[in-house]
Order: C-alpha cells, then structure tokens, then sequence
C-alpha cells in the first residue's frame, strides 16, 4: 500500500479539486456551445454546469476512481468525461460540431491562463509566502501551479488529432461542407477509438515535454 503521507493526503487532494474543478469546464464549455449551435442533447442531461454532479453521474469511473487510483500509485492525476451530443446534428452542422470540440479545450488554455495571471498579481503583491526552510510553494501557490500544469496538459492532449479526442473533430473546422462529411462518413464509421487513443498517448509522450518546457518558461519564467 502506498504511504500515505499528510503531504501526499493534500497534494493529491489539491490534484484532484483541479482535475475535478478543470475536467467540469471542459465538458460543461461542450455543452454549452453545443446547445448554442442547436443540439440540446448534453443541455438537457444537465451539462450545461459548473456543477460536477452530472458529470460525475456520466463518468464515475473516469473522473473518480481512476483519478484517485493513479494519483495513489503514481503520483500522477488520470482520468476522462464526456459529454453527450446528437451525431445527426453533428452530420448536418460540421463546422458547428468543431466549435463544440474547440470549447473544451479552449476552457482548458483559459483556466491556465488564469492561473497565470493569478500568479503573477500574486508574486507582485507578495501574497504568496514560500517555507522559509525547505523553499517550498505556499497552499495557494501550489495550487495555482497545479491548474496551469493540469490544463495546459489537458488542453494539450485534447487537441490532438486523433478520435475520440477533441482534435480530431476541430478540424472539421478547416475542412468545405463536402470534405467535412466525407471525413465524418470515415470518422464515425470507423471503430477507431481505442486505436486512436493508443497512438495519442504515444504521440504525446514524445511532444509533451518540450511543450510543457517552452510554455512554462514563457509564461511562468519565476517559477519553474
């Protein structure tokens, strides 16, 4: 059993607030813009919130037990959600369909890019009050630390280009009204999720790092 230090209690207790907190206006922006281009279909499943509930209804096993399970054995936050939509809508309104993919990972750059700011203001102002002894960040800054690198990964990974992540229908947004449903007959037709999910992960294993490196030292210069 892992050891389950006060330390490790509150940084995996930390983790998860983020990913619960981040993972629900990911899905809940889905939801939103869905219901903004026409389809009612996560709206009326009671998405359309910042309130996890029905999303932790949806995907329990995805935005409960495996998150805390990986944190637990390796120190590191897994999970997913969903949000449903209508593939009849999606096939009629394309461009609308990669709107509603596009939100979920644009709420995610948008948490990170608050975190920064909050950040920064915080550095400024000196609200934040690292342990003079060990250097360690304070509660609030870990915690806003953890937002950036927790969206900035999320957004990251959903952008990718390969079903069922949000990428691969965002580009539905780069395609004219025939190549979108010609891609949409060979995306939807096609049993490709899990395949997709495999090269995904593999994909960002290699390209994650150098990203993470670059945003992190643009944007967080004082605090990598």
């Amino acid at each position: 059993m892992p050891d389950l230090t006060p330390d490790r209690l509150v940084s995996g207790f930390i983790w998860y607030i983020a990913f619960l907190f981040s993972t629900t206006c990911h899905e809940a922006a889905h939801a939103l813009v869905a219901k903004m281009g026409g389809d009612l279909t996560a709206a009326q499943g009671g998405q359309v919130s910042l309130n996890p509930v029905p999303h932790l209804r949806r995907e329990p096993w995805g935005m409960l037990v495996i998150p805390l399970i990986s944190f637990l054995f390796m120190d590191r936050m897994f999970g997913w959600a969903s949000a449903p939509y209508d593939p009849l809508w999606e096939r009629r309104h394309p461009r609308r369909s990669g709107w509603m993919a596009l939100a979920g990972p644009a709420a995610n750059f948008s948490l990170m890019l608050l975190a920064v700011a909050c950040l920064q203001v915080g550095d400024a102002a000196g609200w934040f009050h690292p342990d003079l002894v060990t250097g360690h960040r304070d509660f609030a800054a870990t915690t806003l630390v953890i937002f950036f690198s927790l969206n900035l990964l999320l957004g990251t990974f959903n952008l990718l280009p390969v079903a069922p992540l949000d990428g691969s229908t965002v580009i539905l947004l780069f395609m004219s009204e025939k190549t979108a449903q010609r891609y949409l007959e060979w995306l939807r037709g096609n049993s490709l999720a899990m395949a997709g999910l495999v090269v995904g992960i593999l994909v960002f294993s290699y390209i994650y790092d150098p990203i993470n490196t670059f945003v992190t030292r643009l944007l967080l210069p004082g605090n990598i």
